[in-house]
C-alpha cells in the first residue's frame, strides 16, 4: 500500500500487531456492495469506463462467492479486509482493479463498510426483540388468571397478575427497540467520498453512492465523516441496554425457578444438570445472560475510552471499535433467541403462585386504603395497619382470623365489610387506575400488543 514512500520492509510483529483481518473479514459484503457503488461512481465520473465497471461488478460478486463458499484465502500480510478484496481483484481483472481505489481512503472505506454492518445488524436485533415480546405475551396469554406477589426490596409487597410482570418486560423491550428505530437514523448516513479527511480533487457524484446504496442522508463534513464512531457508541449502548433488561429478567426467572419460589418450570432443553448432583435443574441460560451483560457494558466503556480523547481526523485507535461492536452484536442476538425459545415453553406453577399470593399480608396496603375511603387520614390509617401486623405476627394469626371487635380495637372506622377487603380477586379488581393490574387493564393491554404484534414491521 505504501511502498513508495518506505525503504524497509514493514516487521513481522508489527504486521502482526495491527492486521485486523482477523476480525473484519466479516465486512466483505459490504466492502464488496460499498466498492460497487463505488465504481458506479467513478464511471459516472469518467475515471473508468462501462467495459471497466462491469469487470470490476463481475470480479467483486466472484469474490464474494469465494468467501461465502470457503474458498477464499485471507492474508494477514494485506492487514485488512479492504486490502484482501482489492488484492484478489486486481489479480482477478488486472488494471481495472488497481483503479477502484481512486478518490477513495480506507478511512472512509471503513466508515462505510462500518454503517452498512451496524444498519443491517441493527435491523436483525430489532426483530429479535420482537420475536422475544412475543414469546413474553405468549405466556401471558397462557396463564391469564395467576397471581404471584409483587416485590419490592425482594419482599412480598402487593398482589399482581403474572401477566401484568411480564408485559412489565413487554415495555422495556418495546423502548429498547425505540432507541434501534431512532439510532438508525444516524447509522444511516452514507461518508463515502470524504476520503482520508478532506474529500479528494477528484469529484465523484455521491448522491449517486448514496441511491445505490440505499441512503437517505449524506455526511456534510468529510473531518466528522472518516472520524465518527458515535453511531457505534450509540448502538452498543442500546445493545447494552438490552442486556440490562435481560439480564433483570434473568434475575426474576432464576428466582422463579428455584424450590424456594417454584412459580415456574424451564423445559429440559433450556436446563442443564450438575456433574456431581443427579437431582439438580440448572438455569443455565439466565445465568450465562445475566453474567455477559457486564461483558456488553464493558464493550461499550472499551469503545468510549478509546474515542475520548483522539484528535482529528482518523487515528488507528479507531480499529479497536470493531472487537467490541463484533462481539456485543453476536451476544445479543444469540441471547435473545435463546430468551425467546425458552420463555416461548416455560410452564407456570398455578398452585405454587397460589400459595404465594395467600399470604394476608400482602393486602395490608389494601386494608389501609380501606380505612382511607372511610375517612381516616393515610398517614394514620398507614400506622394502624402496621400495628395490626404486629399484633397478627405476635399472635400468630392471619387477618381473616381476626373478629370484628379486634378489628375495631385499632380503629373504630372498621366495619363488617372490612372482610370484602381481604379478597386478592376484590383486591385486583379494584386496581383499575390506567397502568394498575386489575384483569381489565391486563386483558386490554395483552390485546393492545397482540394487534401492535400482528401489524409490526420490520426495521
Amino acid at each position: 500500500m505504501w511502498k513508495g514512500r518506505f525503504q524497509t520492509e514493514t516487521s513481522n510483529l508489527v504486521k502482526r500487531y495491527g492486521e485486523s483481518i482477523s476480525y473484519d473479514w466479516r465486512l466483505y459484503a459490504h466492502d464488496i456492495e460499498g466498492s460497487i457503488a463505488h465504481a458506479a461512481a467513478l464511471q459516472d465520473a469518467g475515471i473508468i469506463n462501462k467495459t471497466e465497471e462491469r469487470a470490476i461488478g463481475r470480479g467483486l460478486r466472484e469474490i464474494k462467492k469465494e468467501i461465502e463458499s470457503g474458498k477464499f484465502r485471507f492474508k494477514t500480510s494485506l492487514e485488512d479486509i479492504h486490502m484482501n478484496i482489492e488484492r484478489a481483484l486486481t489479480e482477478k481483472i488486472g488494471a481495472p482493479g488497481a483503479k477502484l481505489h481512486t478518490a477513495r481512503s480506507r478511512n472512509d472505506q471503513v466508515a462505510l463498510d462500518v454503517r452498512l454492518y451496524c444498519r443491517a445488524e441493527s435491523k436483525a436485533i430489532h426483530n429479535r426483540i420482537l420475536d422475544l415480546q412475543k414469546a413474553l405475551l405468549s405466556l401471558a396469554v397462557k396463564q391469564p388468571e395467576a397471581v404471584v406477589p409483587g416485590y419490592t426490596h425482594l419482599q412480598r409487597g402487593q398482589p399482581v397478575l403474572f401477566s401484568h410482570h411480564l408485559l412489565a418486560y413487554v415495555e422495556m423491550l418495546e423502548r429498547d427497540k425505540e432507541r434501534i428505530r431512532d439510532g438508525y437514523k444516524r447509522i444511516n448516513v452514507m461518508p463515502l467520498g470524504s476520503g482520508a479527511l478532506a474529500g479528494s480533487t477528484i469529484p465523484l457524484n455521491r448522491k449517486l453512492v448514496a441511491q445505490k446504496l440505499d441512503f437517505p442522508a449524506i455526511t456534510q463534513n468529510s473531518m466528522d465523516a472518516v472520524s465518527d464512531r458515535d453511531f457505534i457508541a450509540e448502538l452498543l449502548f442500546t445493545i447494552s441496554m438490552v442486556g440490562v433488561h435481560l439480564s433483570r429478567l434473568s434475575e426474576d426467572v432464576i428466582l422463579w425457578a428455584s424450590a424456594e419460589f417454584g412459580f415456574i418450570e424451564l423445559s429440559d432443553a433450556h436446563t442443564t444438570g450438575s456433574s456431581l448432583m443427579p437431582q439438580k435443574k440448572n438455569p443455565d441460560v439466565a445465568e450465562l445472560t445475566r453474567g455477559k451483560t457486564g461483558r456488553l457494558v464493558g464493550n461499550l466503556m472499551t469503545l468510549l475510552t478509546t474515542i475520548k480523547g483522539l484528535p482529528m481526523t482518523y487515528n488507528r485507535d479507531l480499529q479497536e471499535d470493531k472487537e467490541p461492536l463484533f462481539d456485543s452484536i453476536d451476544q445479543i442476538k444469540l441471547a435473545l433467541e435463546v430468551f425467546a425459545e425458552m420463555m416461548a415453553v416455560a410452564k407456570v406453577r398455578e398452585e405454587r403462585t397460589l400459595a404465594a399470593t395467600s399470604d394476608p399480608f400482602l393486602l395490608a396496603t389494601d386494608l389501609a386504603d380501606y380505612l382511607v375511603l372511610k375517612g381516616v387520614p393515610f398517614r394514620d390509617a398507614h400506622e394502624i395497619i402496621g400495628k395490626l401486623t404486629a399484633h397478627s405476627i405476635k399472635e400468630r394469626r392471619d387477618f381473616p382470623d381476626f373478629r370484628l371487635d379486634e378489628y375495631r380495637e385499632f380503629s373504630t372506622a372498621f366495619e363488617g365489610d372490612v372482610y370484602r377487603v381481604l379478597d386478592i380477586k376484590t383486591a385486583l379488581k379494584a386496581r383499575k387506575a390506567i397502568g394498575a393490574p386489575s384483569p381489565g387493564n391486563v386483558s386490554k393491554q395483552i390485546t393492545k400488543w397482540q394487534k401492535q404484534f400482528a401489524t409490526s414491521k420490520a426495521l
